[in-house]
């Protein structure tokens, strides 16, 4: 166990403590106010103070985690053993800088709570981040701080053996639209027939009656090779159904068709099913609360985790309500545009209400690598070369490489040419001890 000495015990010091040490390294961590304490305890030890008490790991503390509410903070990004790191500390310091507080900034989302400009649906974009300014929205800093600290605890207690944490992936696949012609129902097949014909899509006019008639598979079908792929590895993907009401922003198929239900069923056996929030469900949480009874009725099993359309997060109001109606795990915080890590980190991380000064139970699982986000990539080599970069930064911190995938990437269209090869090398990336 791990032992701080520090002058005051806050919320947001344990909090980036447990994730640091607990969730990163594996050590269990507790704190203490008590001088006669800490030198009392023969084991991993540090002091997170002003001031260091004798000759002990002594990191200088910045004054975040023990503020409230939000401040005006001062930030200059300094380069620092190949990354990047803020929060100066001072000569005395064990380390340059403060990756706690620096850490706490990241994780609990601390710059989309400022003043900051939205895109046209009201998401805070990649641009606006600390990260992307800086230039280290490609690498996991708070992993890599955290094996920092790791090395230097090491350095000072010989005798302390740091338990192994192994590289794994979370594979999420989105299905905001389960059939592209199939199961529209009759008005919307014949509208956008005609839509097809007026705007001269005389190829998609021909291939909706292939598919309509049986001739043809459905191009966002891909579920049969989705399916064949899950078989062969022990963990789990993660696919998110859209199962709210057709609106402006969803286009989805309606829950009560059969073959839809049979759909998610079925993926069901083999995979993890989540909802994926609908646009409107994003605010109103009598409309989450629905979808989520429904979700559930189809899976016969309690809903675990969700993704919101548009991947459009409204901190803290959006995780505040899966909160409340018990859903564990979230999978929305990452870039649509933009690769990289979003909260700085490659290990889920609990969601921390910085209005409430509390640590929730909600699991935030970032994603670190979107399908469209990767189009921006011309060549198939390019794309593949842009994954092997940001598995490999997960791979250096043992972390967990979660990508995004939705099922219509896994289809025919040109412009997804590949995406099935790149999603297969992610799963292969896992050591061969790992898979079946």
């Amino acid at each position: 166990m791990l032992l701080v000495y520090t002058h005051k015990i806050t919320p947001r010091l344990r909090y980036t403590f447990k994730h640091l040490c607990t969730r990163i390294l594996g050590v269990p961590v507790s704190f203490t106010t008590t001088i006669e304490e800490f030198i009392a305890h023969d084991s991993l030890k540090m002091s997170y103070t002003k001031q260091p008490l004798s000759n002990e790991v002594f990191i200088r503390n910045h004054d975040l985690l023990f503020e409230q509410g939000l401040s005006d903070v001062d930030i200059n990004v300094q380069s620092w053993n190949h990354t990047k790191c803020f929060f100066p500390t001072g000569e005395k310091s064990a380390l340059p800088f403060d990756i706690f507080a620096a850490s706490f900034y990241l994780l609990s989302r601390y710059e989309e709570y400022l003043p900051h400009v939205k895109d046209e649906y009201g998401r805070f974009t990649a641009t606006e981040s600390l990260a992307y300014k800086e230039h280290f929205l490609k690498q996991p800093v708070v992993d890599i701080w955290a094996y920092e600290l790791k090395n230097l605890l090491e350095q000072r207690f010989e005798g302390f053996t740091f338990p192994k944490r192994n590289y794994k992936i979370a594979p999420v696949i989105d299905v905001p639209m389960a059939f592209y012609f199939k199961q529209k129902g009759l008005l919307r097949t014949v509208g956008g027939a005609l839509n097809d014909l007026f705007q001269l899509k005389l190829r998609r006019f021909y291939q909706r009656f292939l598919v309509l008639f049986g001739f043809k598979r459905d191009p966002y079908d891909t579920f049969k090779w989705i399916i064949n792929k899950q078989k062969q590895f022990k963990f789990k993907f993660v696919v998110f159904f859209l199962i709210g009401d057709y609106s402006t922003y969803d286009k989805n198929i309606n829950i009560n068709k059969k073959k839809f239900v049979s759909l998610i069923k079925s993926v069901a056996d083999y995979s993890k099913v989540g909802l994926k929030v609908s646009y409107f469900a994003l605010d109103d949480i009598s409309i989450l609360k629905k979808e989520k009874k429904k979700i559930e009725n189809i899976t016969n099993y309690e809903l675990e985790s969700t993704r919101h359309s548009f991947s459009k997060i409204n901190l803290p109001t959006s995780y505040r309500n899966l909160i409340e109606l018990e859903v564990k795990q979230d999978f929305t915080m990452g870039y649509l545009n933009q690769t990289g890590f979003r909260a700085g980190t490659c290990t889920p991380f609990l969601f921390y209400d910085l209005d409430y000064e509390t640590q929730t139970p909600l699991l935030v699982n970032s994603f670190h690598c979107i399908d469209h986000a990767l189009l921006k990539h011309q060549s198939q080599l390019d794309k593949k070369q842009e994954l092997q970069r940001l598995m490999s930064s997960v791979k250096q911190v043992n972390g967990i490489f979660t990508p995004v995938f939705h099922n219509y990437s896994f289809g025919n269209e040109p412009k997804w040419k590949g995406f099935r090869k790149l999603f297969t090398q992610i799963l292969e990336s896992v050591d061969e001890g790992k898979r079946d």
